[in-house]
């Protein structure tokens, strides 16, 4: 198996792939910064839920993806923006909008994960980890 070097790219990049092939649901390698991703989404609607799950020896996190009432995507987009190679930080007063205020931004602060929105709320900076829409 090959080593992961950007983990949350391949979280999303799953999540994308499954969503893309219209799959019920989607399971990622668990860890922790992974369960707070997986919180914003589904806090912020984009995931229907999320479940710690046992696949073998390893823990996955099962997330089951959302669909509109004739079966169109609710997340029509996903992108990293800070990467290993390239870390993106932003202050307090320039937290970016994605798709005009429509997408989410999430973002890693000293507060933990959460969304532009509830970090432009507490008023702190931090990493732009990704925008979702």
């Amino acid at each position: 198996m090959a080593v992961i070097t950007d983990p949350v790219a391949d979280m999303l990049t799953r999540i994308r792939n499954a969503n893309i092939a219209k799959h019920e649901r989607v399971d990622v390698p668990s860890s922790r910064l992974k369960k707070e991703i997986a919180k914003v989404l589904k806090d912020e609607g984009f995931i229907q839920a999320f479940e710690s799950a046992q696949a073998g020896a390893r823990e996955v996190i099962r997330i089951t993806l959302k669909y509109g009432q004739h079966r169109e995507r609710v997340i029509n987009g996903l992108q990293r923006i800070s990467r290993p190679g390239l870390r993106i930080y932003t202050p307090k007063g320039d937290i970016p909008k994605c798709m005009g205020g429509l997408g989410l931004v999430i973002m890693s602060t000293s507060k933990g994960i959460m969304s532009g929105r509830q970090a432009k709320r507490l008023q702190c900076g931090g990493e732009v980890m990704a925008f979702v829409w």
